[in-house]
């Protein structure tokens, strides 16, 4: 595993610190922390990300031609650590330039590229993505929410659970079932759904910590033109699996994400009393904080590795698979930490949303249960559990 970084890389970092040491601001940060709960914030970082596009930072792994850079894996390895450790937000269509838009550009119409594209990198339009539903989370080939051909349009029907930003969407790529006698992956298609048309109805769910990130969106016959197919009817599967590795650099995210609250978290205990004494100097408190740094270090090491079989053509899903579960485990842990030594006061207020919020870390991005299933398979090389009744 080689990650000695080339010389046009580091200049790609250095331009990108500068411009954002130039640009993202202390209220940017504080708008960051407010996401959720405050509709002025959510326009502060639209107004971001739209400034970020403007200046060709807000898609660097897209190309060149439809406002990226076209960067490599490392540039990209370097774009994920900078931005995180600059605490930049990230961007509010994260999920559609990480997904959707490669998505877009690989199956999408020219008309579809020219008009969809450019609006959602500058947040212009907001993007949510229908893949979750009550019956089929982790397991996008169990979706029931059906599409069925009528005319020159689809008629949708169904509903979708735990879609990001569903309630302010202006779009949606939306997996739909069209042929329920197929085989489960394969009677699934993909369609980009206009949020404004008739019969969708998107319903807000607040979290633990307050925060409304999330809705359920329910479909009551919703008439989709036929032009909103995206890829091969009934390709929808392949759609899903195949964009999945556009940004592929996207876990150094999990270890750099995590670097930067740990180091929060240790300013915060250097001036917290306990019992008369520094926090620091409390020797549980010590172990405690070693063995987070101990883990988030591991977790690099799988980040990396995980990146390095993208390089050489390696098997990048089992070692992507277990740093999500580590990530999860780690985030969760470093919470409950920071949690138990500063508690609710005025010292731990920002640690008491994490410890709400951590609790998602082990469903977000694919249950621990998934993703322990891909690690004894694709890693550890155990045969599958058998199904029920064989």
């Amino acid at each position: 595993m080689d990650f000695s970084y080339p010389p046009e890389v580091e200049r790609f970092r250095k331009e990108l610190r500068s411009w954002l040491a130039a640009n993202l601001t202390d209220e940017v940060r504080a708008a960051d922390r407010r996401r959720g709960r405050d509709p002025q914030a959510f326009e502060t970082l639209r107004a971001w990300d739209a400034a970020v596009a403007d200046a060709g930072w807000a898609a660097v792994s897209w190309p060149a031609e439809y406002g990226g850079r076209g960067a490599t894996v490392l540039e990209q390895l370097a774009y994920a650590e900078e931005t995180t450790r600059a605490r930049a937000p990230l961007p509010l269509n994260v999920i559609g330039i990480n997904n959707i838009g490669p998505a877009i550009m690989q199956y999408g119409t020219d008309e579809q590229k020219r008009t969809l594209l450019p609006r959602m990198v500058r947040a212009d339009d907001i993007w949510c993505q229908g893949m979750s539903e009550p019956e089929a989370g982790s397991d996008l080939a169990s979706l029931r929410t059906r599409a069925v051909p009528d005319g020159d349009d689809f008629v949708v029907t169904g509903q979708k659970l735990w879609t990001s930003l569903g309630h302010r969407a202006d779009w949606c790529q939306l997996y739909v079932r069209t042929d329920p006698d197929a085989p489960k992956h394969q009677g699934i298609s993909c369609l980009i759904v206009d949020m404004s048309l008739p019969g969708i109805e998107a319903r807000p769910l607040v979290t633990l910590n307050g925060a409304a990130e999330f809705a359920e969106v329910f479909f009551h016959d919703v008439r989709v033109p036929g032009d909103a197919l995206l890829g091969p009817l009934n390709g929808g599967w392949q759609v899903a699996t195949t964009t999945l590795s556009h940004e592929r650099a996207g876990a150094a995210r999990l270890y750099a994400q995590l670097e930067v609250q740990l180091d929060d978290l240790v300013a915060d205990l250097s001036t917290h009393v306990v019992g008369g004494r520094p926090a620091l100097e409390n020797p549980t408190t010590q172990h405690r904080l070693g063995e987070v740094a101990v883990r988030i270090k591991y977790l690099e090491l799988l980040c990396k590795r995980s990146i390095s079989a993208a390089l050489h053509g390696g098997d990048a899903l089992g070692s992507a698979s277990l740093a999500k579960s580590v990530w999860a485990e780690t985030g969760q842990q470093l919470a409950a930490l920071a949690f138990d030594t500063l508690g609710a006061g005025p010292d731990g207020e920002r640690w008491v949303d994490r410890r709400l919020s951590a609790r998602s870390l082990s469903i977000a991005g694919g249950t621990t249960q998934i993703n322990v299933g891909i690690t004894a398979t694709r890693v550890l090389g155990l045969p599958r559990a058998p199904k029920a009744g064989r």
